[in-house]
């Protein structure tokens, strides 16, 4: 067996914790052979690079024993990873080539890593499954060309969706009105990007200047926020059967999601400091809801005497709320309010929201009590309804120059002529 170089800084783990992360090394142990090493937040790889007919070929091979005991297949040593580039190097030599990934293999890694890291992973798959796999799953990385992205992309809009009683609503818009297609097909085409920039990241392919220059569609994602008015949210409200109602009503003095609530708990309230705690949100971050007077008098009412671990809300048959429960009973409530179009449950955190702005709230505050992971957000979907928020900002922000002279000319309007 062919002696490996020894390297002080990667050939043992405690060495290697000291190295920076996502700071790729490499060590050459033989001729067109060389073994790297790159720790990440919570793992750290192996990689070879071959050379081979004039072209370097790199890939990873293992995860580094750096927190996990090595098993000499998936977790390997120093030693362990240089042998694996070797036996690579050779396969090579005999005119076998490493693996080729494929847009299929990025999906599944990147649908991996969201489902560890986010939520909501079931319609991201949907995605994949229904407009990007079978157009490029058996596609490789490196093949990808940006006239190929563009044209798929392209057709996206012309396609019709398929009906599912779920959505059926949306795509009822999406049939007649054009500019929600071509929103969707830009959505789809962040999905793509998204796994294609997670391969990359992992090095899966070299470039991704081929999908980089494919651009979606403008002027179609301004989003058009319903909301109800004071009026209808009393209506809605009043004619929520009792089992909706209790719910509903949280939505409108939290803005949380309806899966936010239905997972809040009895000592969720903050009872001290007058706050509804959110532990796991959409963005994967905890947060706190702080109430007005209206809040804390429902929260205080509905919390009292009660144990710590029940459900906030149930059902009236004691069962809990669970995924689309609350669809057929907003529905009927719309019918019995008259409010017209009919809402969908996730509306009472738009009118929460836009109550707030409406009203003056800062929407940097706006974007703390909704959890939203990027202020954007917020701007992007409640900035119109606050049309001083501009303005009040560059006011705010921008220093006075003093370059205006001082005199005591006083402006008598414009004159007439």
């Amino acid at each position: 067996m062919a002696r490996t170089a020894r390297n002080s800084r990667l050939q043992t783990r405690t060495s290697r914790l000291k190295l920076p992360a996502n700071q790729k090394l490499w060590q050459q142990i033989g001729p067109g052979m060389s073994l790297g090493y790159r720790r990440g937040k919570k793992s750290a790889t192996w990689y070879s690079r071959i050379i081979h007919d004039n072209q370097a070929i790199q890939q990873s091979i293992g995860s580094a024993d750096d927190l996990v005991d090595a098993n000499g297949v998936d977790i390997l040593t120093y030693y362990q990873a240089a042998d694996a580039v070797r036996a690579l190097a050779d396969t090579s030599k005999m005119g076998v080539k490493p693996k080729e990934y494929t847009v299929a293999d990025a999906v599944v890694a990147y649908l991996e890593w969201y489902k560890a890291h986010r939520k909501g992973v079931k319609q991201a798959q949907n995605t994949f499954n229904a407009h990007i796999l079978p157009h490029f799953g058996r596609t490789p990385l490196a093949s990808l060309t940006t006239k190929q992205i563009n044209k798929w992309f392209e057709a996206l809009p012309t396609r019709r969706a398929k009906l599912r009683s779920s959505t059926r609503l949306s795509n009822i818009k999406e049939d007649i009105d054009p500019r929600a297609r071509k929103a969707t097909a830009n959505r789809t085409l962040s999905n793509l990007k998204a796994a294609l920039n997670f391969a990359w990241r992992n090095e899966m392919v070299e470039s991704d200047m081929a999908w980089r220059r494919v651009k979606p569609f403008r002027n179609v994602d301004q989003p058009r926020i319903r909301y109800l008015s004071i009026d209808e949210t009393r209506r809605f409200i009043n004619a929520c059967d009792p089992d909706l109602r209790h719910i509903a009503q949280a939505a409108l003095f939290t803005g949380c999601r309806y899966g936010e609530l239905a997972a809040l708990r009895v000592d969720d309230y903050n009872v001290d400091v007058k706050s509804i705690h959110i532990r796991d949100s959409k963005s994967g971050k905890p947060r706190n809801v702080p109430l007005n007077d209206d809040g804390i008098a429902y929260f205080s009412r509905i919390w009292a005497g009660r144990q710590s671990d029940e459900p906030m809300f149930t059902r009236t048959d004691g069962s809990p709320w669970s995924k689309s429960h609350q669809t057929r009973p907003t529905r009927e409530a719309c019918e019995r309010a008259a409010i017209v179009p009919a809402i969908g449950f996730h509306i009472l955190r738009h009118t929460y929201a836009s109550q707030l702005v409406m009203a003056g709230a800062p929407l940097e505050v706006v974007s703390v009590v909704l959890g939203h992971s990027d202020t954007r957000i917020t701007i992007r979907h409640y900035a119109h309804l606050a049309p001083s928020y501009v303005a009040d900002v560059v006011r705010h922000a921008l220093p006075t120059l003093g370059v205006v002279e001082k005199d005591n000319v006083v402006s008598l309007g414009h004159r007439a002529v």
